[in-house]
């Protein structure tokens, strides 16, 4: 069986593919790293394993003849035109909760970052100069503070847990409401939307992108949040209306986090790079070594079903090539 690997190019991926070619022994293991690398590869592929980087359209799966299963190497699969897996009988799986803990670090991280005025205080002294009375005029407390989390999937859970010791009010929105004893251990309170966006100081995204949640936070919502407030997105861009994101970051909120753009890389000259009020990383929340290795073992152990025929963990889809 054909198996190939989607990986970004790094040293580090480099070095695992020997590893990878030996644990999938008896099967034909390639490498690529990008879209243009995989299309040779597509008409007799069996296996491919992908990350959020390259995209996997219905054009490039109708031309994937011989495919059977996708492994999505992390949580989130709306690079892959699930409808077409679904319409040619694609399995695609995924490997959730390997990166919870590594996101939920994350937004804890950069909370503490925009609320002290971290990044403009260190941009400052680089510079040479004395930010103290910046920091006297801008930095606050977390403690105290309220916090809406929307999305309370693993993630969200995750960073509700992490919020507690700091002694926080939070809130959160999800369309499938928790058990009260859920709310009761994680110190959280359902508020729709609307009313979420309105009350809260410090706003923290964790939802899928799909037709429901695309554009969620357009230009009235973002505007509806309090002023002064934070946004942080380590979800998916296109969750918000980038556009007036920037409008709004220029003239109501106070800042935001942001970890995904679209598209990534962003262009340099992009404005989200440029404000002054903003923490910005490379889509690398989830992205810690100790999040990688957990996300390697979870593909390795499910394409190793897979080639043995055995049930696969976390199906987004069910094929039945």
């Amino acid at each position: 069986m054909k198996v190939v690997a989607i990986l970004p190019p790094s040293e580090q991926v480099q070095a695992q593919i020997g590893m990878v070619r030996a644990l999938f022994q008896g099967h034909t293991v390639e490498l690529a790293t990008n879209a243009a690398e995989l299309e040779p590869h597509l008409p007799d592929a069996e296996v491919l394993i992908s990350t959020a980087f390259t995209p996997l359209t219905r054009e490039m799966l109708q031309q994937a003849t011989r495919l059977r299963f996708i492994q999505v190497a992390g949580v989130g699969t709306d690079h892959v035109d699930l409808d077409a897996a679904r319409e040619l009988g694609i399995t695609v799986a995924a490997v959730t909760g390997a990166n919870t803990v590594s996101v939920a670090e994350h937004v804890v991280m950069v909370a503490l970052a925009l609320l002290r005025g971290l990044i403009p205080a260190h941009n400052q002294m680089a510079r040479g100069e004395w930010p103290l009375p910046y920091w006297i005029a801008h930095a606050r407390d977390l403690q105290g503070k309220t916090v809406g989390i929307v999305g309370m999937g693993r993630i969200g859970r995750e960073v509700a847990a992490r919020l507690l010791p700091f002694g926080v009010t939070t809130f959160y929105y999800d369309a499938n409401l928790l058990s009260s004893e859920q709310e009761d251990a994680l110190g959280v309170t359902f508020l729709e939307l609307d009313a979420l966006l309105g009350e809260c100081d410090l706003v923290t995204l964790h939802l899928p992108l799909t037709p429901d949640t695309r554009g969620l936070l357009n230009r009235e919502r973002l505007f509806r949040m309090k002023r002064g407030a934070f946004l942080i997105n380590t979800a998916r861009a296109e969750l918000v209306d980038e556009a007036a994101l920037v409008e709004a970051l220029q003239t109501h909120l106070g800042g935001a986090a942001i970890d995904v753009f679209a598209p990534e890389p962003p262009p340099p000259h992009h404005t989200l790079l440029k404000l002054p009020n903003v923490v910005l990383t490379p889509h690398g929340a989830g992205v810690t070594q100790e999040a990688q290795a957990r996300i390697a073992q979870g593909v390795i152990q499910n394409v190793l079903r897979f080639l043995e025929g055995r049930p696969l963990a976390d199906v987004v889809v069910q094929g039945n090539r």
